[in-house]
């Protein structure tokens, strides 16, 4: 089971090469940096974990740049978006952001995607809420396509252009990993549909018990015809605690996110130390489970 580590960045956080550095030292298999454009001041849209949305939601840095900066000065850690805003993102840029982000990294990319709860944060995009999986959908098709045909076009709903050229590719073939977050069962349904991994939270109410949710979603996946192993699982959120983290491992999680504070080293260092000696923990027990 691998390891990664999710942060907003922001201008009172560590910076994106020094927090690589320091995941990649510690054996963290992947960084994962969030998404919101802007916070529209309405508000009405409520914080899916409750209580006042915290200020780290205002002042998030792009992904895209801060996730470069971290593949510049790192050689094996992977680096992901958890998640962009697919809704509401211009497809045929996004396309480019990606293969562009993938071909820097050396194939070290992994594109974590949702459609948002921020109703009014994505209507300011031209995305209207109740259409916005559908949109999420077709501009995933779209993109695919940018990826991996010389001369791609697209015609739907909501994304439509003619045949173009657009380089760079990826490296990954056929594309980086789409990993699409959502709760159970149709953030799973939408993974399975056009997915290579689903995204759970195990912090968020909606999500639900991660671990009891599990064999459902492979049963799922049989029904869809994705074999095993086809569409893995992360779970976000983990806690710092050995025998949830090993539950997750014997359920056949593939991997686990630890979110960190948007905070600077003398705070944040400690915590990666600590998600570290848990990591060497649960794969020591893991070998002994085994033998």
């Amino acid at each position: 089971m691998d390891f990664g580590a999710a942060i907003f960045f922001t201008d009172y956080s560590m910076g994106p090469g020094e927090l690589g550095r320091a995941l990649e030292e510690r054996g963290f298999e992947s960084l994962w940096a969030p998404e919101h454009s802007h916070i529209p001041l309405s508000r009405r849209s409520p914080f899916p974990q409750g209580g006042d949305l915290p200020k780290k939601y205002y002042d998030v840095m792009d992904p895209f740049v801060t996730l470069a900066a971290a593949a510049a000065v790192t050689t094996r850690l992977r680096v992901a978006t958890g998640i962009c805003l697919v809704v509401q993102r211009d497809p045929i840029q996004t396309a480019k952001a990606v293969a562009t982000l993938d071909q820097v990294s050396h194939g070290r990319f992994l594109f974590g995607i949702g459609a948002g709860w921020n109703a009014e944060e994505m209507a300011d995009h031209g995305t209207q809420f109740p259409s916005r999986f559908a949109v999420m959908r077709e501009r995933v098709e779209a993109m695919k396509a940018i990826w991996t045909q010389s001369k791609p076009e697209y015609h739907g709903k909501f994304v439509t252009f003619p045949p173009m050229m657009t380089w760079p590719k990826p490296v990954q073939q056929p594309h980086p990993p789409v990993i699409v977050g959502g709760a159970f069962p149709y953030g799973a349904r939408r993974a399975l549909a056009y997915g290579d991994g689903w995204v759970p939270h195990a912090r968020r109410p909606a999500y639900g018990d991660v671990l009891g949710l599990l064999p459902q979603f492979r049963a799922m996946a049989a029904e869809a015809g994705r074999p095993p192993g086809a569409v893995p699982v992360t779970v976000f959120g983990v806690a710092e605690d050995l025998d949830v983290i090993q539950r997750y491992e014997d359920a056949g999680v593939d991997r686990l996110v630890f979110n960190l504070p948007a905070a600077k080293a003398d705070e944040v260092l400690p915590i990666l130390d600590r998600c570290a000696t848990l990591m060497r923990e649960a794969s020591g027990g893991a070998g002994r489970r085994r033998g």
